[in-house]
């Protein structure tokens, strides 16, 4: 073969190469299942708006890459773990799905994580808390992005106590996601000095919990801390306004509440309120900007859960455009490569068990004289760093290095 004929084959097949029509993309689709909670008690801060997350940081990338379609489908869970596994499976299995994102409630999330780890697909987290999901259960497929239990209680209790909250009264949700933020906030209370006076435990779902909130006024704490998910938290939180907590000096410190919560309670029965958040929309311009958008889309503002899925997407994509191909390992690796840091995120960092460590906030709800305009509601009291707030990774997890 004559040289000038070599090199032109060999340039030829250089252009075939970083041609992005024949880039490595499965089924010549790129698919992203939003798996959420569409009608129950998750589906305001999770639910439609999750999937409008989703479908914008798709659009927002133009709608392809590499040349290929990206596209989004939707499917209820119901809470149910049986029903969220076998969605999971049927989508990694028969719809090709690549990613599946979202998933509120840690027995679900856990369950789908299992199918995951089986089908070697990939799937990332918000709204599962589970700490072991990043510790024990630990995967290569699998990610947490927003916020999980340790980081909610920790972040919370630690900045409280050196404010000089130093003695707590636990509101706990009778199950597994009660106790860990209970257990989680006491180890830090007690590590700084602080005491925990005692507790009580609602089971999920008490219609009228007037006799544990009583109690925890009763204990005298400074602090009442609120250990519990929908729709406990919120109820305790009216209740406790209604018996006149905050006014009485004590406050209430929720492990985790999110801004439809505040919405739905209203700023009369929720100031006061101290609780951790990784995403306010009315923090600074690049959240006000993203959140407006959003806003016209939804008519309401994002909780964290729904911002983490369109920053985890977002990131997604341009990790399939770096790696030339969306095989889940090559995109996972690409997605730890870099700093995490946009709208949602600072200081951000994929680890590799999979958590995605980010700076908190703790903020404090508005007195309703203090809020100037619709959905203004926090007050920024300091930042959490990310490593305060995570921790280091669980050496249980066999993906961390020793």
């Amino acid at each position: 073969m004559p040289v000038r004929t070599g090199f032109a084959y060999g340039a030829f097949a250089a252009l075939l190469l970083l041609s992005p029509a024949l880039a490595q993309v499965s089924d010549d689709v790129v698919k992203i299942g939003v798996l959420t909670d569409m009608n129950g008690p998750a589906s305001t801060p999770t639910g439609q708006g999750s999937v409008t997350a989703a479908q914008m940081a798709v659009d927002d990338f133009g709608g392809k890459v590499l040349g290929k379609p990206v596209t989004v489908i939707v499917g209820d869970h119901q809470l149910k773990p049986d029903i969220g596994g076998a969605l999971a499976r049927r989508w990694y299995d028969v719809d090709q799905v690549d990613l599946i994102v979202d998933v509120p409630v840690s027995a679900v999330g856990l369950a789908v994580q299992n199918v995951a780890n089986e089908k070697k697909k990939l799937f990332i987290t918000h709204s599962t808390l589970a700490a072991d999901f990043h510790g024990k259960f630990c995967s290569p497929y699998t990610m947490q992005w927003v916020i999980d239990t340790r980081s909610l209680a920790v972040g919370t209790a630690q900045e409280v106590v050196k404010r000089g909250g130093d003695s707590w009264f636990f509101i706990t949700d009778d199950y597994a996601f009660g106790h860990s933020l209970e257990r989680d906030a006491s180890a830090v209370i007690t590590k700084m000095g602080g005491k925990v006076l005692g507790s009580v435990r609602p089971p999920f779902a008490t219609p009228d919990l007037s006799s544990f909130v009583l109690q925890a006024q009763a204990s005298k704490a400074k602090i009442i801390g609120i250990a519990a998910g929908p729709p406990n938290n919120g109820n305790e939180i009216k209740t406790g306004g209604e018996f006149g907590i905050f006014k009485g000096g004590q406050q209430m410190a929720a492990l985790l509440a999110l801004i439809t919560d505040i919405h739905s309670l209203g700023l009369p029965a929720a100031q006061g309120l101290l609780l951790t958040t990784s995403y306010y929309w009315d923090m600074d311009d690049k959240t006000r900007e993203w959140s407006k958008r959003y806003f016209a889309k939804m008519n309401r503002m994002p909780t964290m859960w729904q911002a983490g899925v369109y920053s985890s997407v977002m990131v997604y994509l341009k990790a399939i455009q770096e790696a030339g191909t969306d095989e889940p390992l090559k995109v996972a690796a690409k997605m730890q490569e870099k700093p995490v840091e946009d709208f949602f995120s600072r200081n951000g960092k994929l680890r590799d068990d999979g958590l995605m460590v980010h700076d908190l906030w703790l903020v404090q709800v508005k007195t309703p004289e203090e809020s100037k305009y619709p959905w203004d509601y926090y007050k920024i009291l300091s930042k959490i760093s990310g490593e305060e707030a995570f921790g280091p990774p669980d050496p249980v997890c066999p993906l961390v290095k020793k």
